[in-house]
């Protein structure tokens, strides 16, 4: 499991409005290049981003799922990493004296990528969830 942390001055709720607009993902998630469709459940338990990764022309397909939602404090995804096998990705926001403070926690949960060590695992994981939350903070903290 890999554990990413940074505080955001921008309040909970701000910070889970861009958490929770799946036509967002790609500007914030590492990866995701682009949205094809967002269901219309999302962000509730169920909903599901059809989003690429890649580089055009060089993309595939693949979704991420909401499992849990509870604004603005928690919101548990299953992202497929295709041909890698499934993880789970938890947002946990409080607040703070500066605004809030996000943890990310990331784990592969089936296929080829969950058999690595995880010290291993967090090698690839950590650098790139801290570029995650840098994007994240970048657009929560954003004048409105």
């Amino acid at each position: 499991m890999s554990e990413n942390e940074c505080v955001i001055e921008a309040k909970p709720a701000d910070v889970f409005a861009v958490l929770t607009d799946g036509w967002s993902y790609a500007a914030w998630v590492v990866g995701a290049s682009r949205i094809r469709d967002v269901d219309p459940p999302w962000p509730q338990p169920g909903g599901t981003i059809h989003h690429s990764v890649g580089a055009w022309p060089l993309l595939i397909d693949d979704t991420t799922t909401c499992l849990e939602y509870d604004p603005p404090h928690r919101l548990l995804l299953r992202v497929r990493v295709w041909p890698a096998g499934h993880g789970e990705v938890e947002f946990r926001v409080s607040e703070t004296a500066e605004g809030s403070r996000i943890v990310m926690t990331e784990q592969a949960t089936s296929g080829p990528i969950s058999l690595l060590p995880k010290a291993a695992a967090d090698l690839v994981l950590h650098p790139r969830n801290a570029e995650t939350l840098r994007r994240l903070k970048l657009l929560a903290e954003k004048p409105s």
